[in-house]
């Protein structure tokens, strides 16, 4: 896949592109990407891409012809049916759907903003659509570029080490992914959950999804808004809801008999002094 980014810091991109499984692909030739400076496509000495806001107000905002240019470019040097694409605070989410969807385009160009923002004219006759990573604001948009290019990235044939990994990673069916554990089964007397050293693949695969159900619950109930749960799963999840109630309890329990043992000392030192 060929991914273009439209970026005033290029050399910010192109070193953190260099390392781990992102920089395998770029090896490998999975990923080309490619970067295109908006300063170089103006036409004064001091290579300006922004100016001051009309109708007042703090900050700089970036110049159409500048971006403009910069994104004509970047068109003509990917693939036919390219789509070009703004990253701002103001965009749609970006979500893993949305990363399977791209993952299937011919090409990709990213436009990473500045200061205050960019030149409405341009998002409206040279954008595709608009990203946003995140309800927070952000100095700019090489960032969410790195975010964007590692997801897609990740969903390409090739990049990582067996393609059972992307299918099998948070968000893919819509929920978080499960814990993880390694070796050794042992850390200070907190041990491994049973079943994964079963051998029971079908138990395994069962307490997976249990776990995916109650976490996404716990962290991300709105994915389960949108999810149709099967008869299955909906047993899982109430399992785990009634686990975690009665380890919420135990905790509470503990937490008390704690609390009273310490009151008790205290009022028998209290009598001792006395």
């Amino acid at each position: 896949m060929r991914i273009a980014v439209v970026t005033l810091f290029p050399s910010m991109l192109r070193e953190a592109l260099a390392h781990g499984v992102l920089g395998r692909a770029l090896e490998r030739g999975v990923v080309e990407v490619e970067y295109f400076d908006p300063r170089d496509h103006t036409a004064d000495v001091h290579r300006r891409v922004d100016d001051r806001p009309y109708g007042g107000g703090p900050g700089m905002v970036l110049k159409v012809e500048p971006l403009r240019d910069a994104v004509r470019a970047a068109r003509a040097a990917s693939p036919r049916g390219s789509r070009a694409v703004y990253l701002g605070a103001d965009g749609v989410p970006f979500e893993q759907s949305r990363a399977r969807e791209a993952s299937g385009w011919p090409g990709l160009i990213l436009v990473a903003g500045r200061y205050e923002g960019v030149d409405e004219r341009f998002v409206e006759h040279e954008i595709d659509e608009q990203w946003s990573i995140g309800d927070y604001v952000l100095s700019g948009g090489e960032l969410p570029a790195l975010v964007v290019i590692d997801a897609i990235a990740r969903l390409l044939p090739g990049t990582l080490g067996s393609a059972e990994s992307a299918a099998q990673e948070s968000f893919t069916d819509g929920l978080l992914d499960w814990p993880h554990y390694t070796r050794p089964a042992s850390v200070d007397g907190d041990e491994v959950p049973a079943v994964l050293a079963s051998g029971d693949h079908a138990a395994i695969g069962r307490w997976r999804l249990q776990q995916s159900l109650g976490r996404t619950w716990l962290r991300r109930p709105e994915l389960l808004e949108r999810r149709r749960m099967s008869g299955e799963e909906r047993v899982l999840l109430e399992e785990f809801k009634r686990a975690a109630a009665a380890r919420r309890a135990e905790d509470r329990r503990v937490i008390d008999a704690s609390y009273g043992e310490g009151e008790s000392n205290e009022q028998d030192h209290s009598t001792t002094e006395r």
